[in-house]
């Protein structure tokens, strides 16, 4: 059984490293044949059969993450893609297929361990199985979660910079949407792929105060709030954009450097248990350890 599950887990692995191998080839496959075929209509063939991937494995996920959509009555598909949009993965991974996965990791934890405590006692067997089938349940999220406050620390480093290219764009002349255009042409990460967004959603016909508050809510930090809710005053009241933006890069630069000399502040607080825990040791055992042997050499 064991020998079984191992040989299940290698393929699924070599399917995985398969799949992300070739994503980027099927990713410029996929553009060139969306771009050759642009404005072109084509007669769609009443005979044509999707293939056995689509006609097993979407139905197979749809069913999984409606599963597990009924394990979780909290969670909803929207909820979920603004948090893949929050993390950066919303191009990348759907809802359905972050659902699956949780469900797919879900019940492996759960095969796992039940196989994991076969041989103890049938009690430890399933005491392992729920608490690795939890595991694998709750891991998505914590990933997800992670990756948020990863792309969330970022986008607040690079938010005073860019805030400087907007004010220089917008007192050179631009208006606001060709600074964020400047932005995203001469800046890379996620502060730019998240004003690459804003900006498509201004040109499908967003109005910029909408487009500006999603911004905000994806990203959650003061900082880009303070920012959006400068903005949108500044278009109410017809203030200087130029002002504006120089205001809010200076402040922007403060609180950047407030949390880094905060972050500077709690280092030595938190080196302390590490060094507790094994430093000291290592250093009672070589001042102490002669001391000791010399001891019971006397007695």
């Amino acid at each position: 059984m064991l020998l079984f599950v191992a040989i299940a887990f290698l393929a699924a692995a070599a399917y995985v490293i398969g799949e992300v191998v070739t994503l980027p080839a099927r990713e410029r496959s996929n553009s060139v044949r969306r771009a050759s075929s642009y404005g072109r209509i084509q007669a769609v063939d009443a005979g044509a059969v999707d293939p056995l991937r689509d006609r097993t494995l979407r139905p197979l996920k749809e069913r999984v993450a409606r599963t597990v959509l009924r394990l979780n009555p909290k969670a909803s598909v929207e909820s979920i893609s603004f948090r893949l949009l929050a993390a950066g993965l919303g191009r990348r991974i759907s809802p359905t297929g972050f659902l699956a996965a949780k469900g797919v990791l879900g019940v492996l934890g759960l095969v796992f361990g039940l196989l994991l405590g076969a041989s103890s006692s049938a009690g430890l067997a399933v005491m392992f199985g729920l608490a690795l089938g939890g595991i694998g349940f709750i891991a998505p999220d914590f990933v997800l979660s992670s990756k948020t406050r990863r792309r969330r620390e970022t986008i607040r480093a690079q938010l005073p910079d860019a805030l400087d290219l907007l004010a220089v764009s917008v007192e050179a002349g631009l208006g606001f949407d060709g600074a964020i255009v400047k932005l995203t042409e001469n800046m890379e990460g996620p502060l730019a792929e998240e004003f690459a967004l804003t900006l498509s959603e201004m040109r499908i016909g967003e109005s910029r105060q909408d487009a500006l508050k999603k911004l905000s809510d994806r990203v959650a930090t003061p900082e880009l709030a303070a920012f959006v809710r400068a903005i949108v005053q500044a278009d109410q009241y017809g203030i200087s954009l130029g002002r504006i933006l120089r205001v809010q890069a200076a402040d922007t630069r403060l609180r950047r450097q407030a949390a880094a000399e905060e972050k500077a502040m709690k280092a030595p607080i938190k080196m302390l248990f590490p060094t507790v825990a094994f430093i000291f040791p290592a250093m009672f055992l070589v001042v102490l350890g002669p001391a000791f042997l010399n001891i019971k050499k006397i007695i």
